[in-house]
C-alpha cells in the first residue's frame, strides 16, 4: 500500500523524500522540482530496479493520475512510496526551468 500527500505538504517535507517525477522527459525539462529525478511512467517497468527500497519516495506527475499508477506499481514491488495528489499543477515551491 502507498501513502498520499498534497503538494503543499511535500513542499514542507522535501528533505524526507527522494522525489520521482514520472512525467515525460520533455515536460520534466521545462520545469521540475529541484533535486527531483525523472523516470517517465512508460519507462518505470524497466527502470524501477534503479531505486533503493530503503528510501522513501514521493511520486509526482502533473495532476496526480500517473503518479498514482506509479505508486501502486512501486508499492507492489515493495518500495516505500507516497503519491503527491494535485501534482505539479498544485506545486507552489521553487522550480528548475
Amino acid at each position: 500500500m502507498y501513502l498520499s500527500t498534497t503538494a503543499a505538504e511535500l513542499r514542507q517535507n522535501t528533505a524526507n523524500y527522494q522525489i520521482i517525477d514520472v512525467r515525460d522527459a520533455e515536460d520534466f525539462k521545462k520545469r521540475h522540482i529541484p533535486a527531483a529525478r525523472n523516470i517517465p511512467i512508460h519507462e518505470l517497468g524497466e527502470r524501477f530496479i534503479e531505486l533503493d527500497p530503503k528510501i522513501d519516495y514521493a511520486i509526482i506527475c502533473y495532476t496526480g493520475g500517473r503518479s498514482e499508477q506509479a505508486s501502486i506499481f512501486l508499492s507492489g514491488k515493495g518500495y516505500r512510496v507516497t503519491n503527491v495528489m494535485g501534482g505539479m499543477g498544485a506545486w507552489q515551491g521553487n522550480l528548475v526551468n
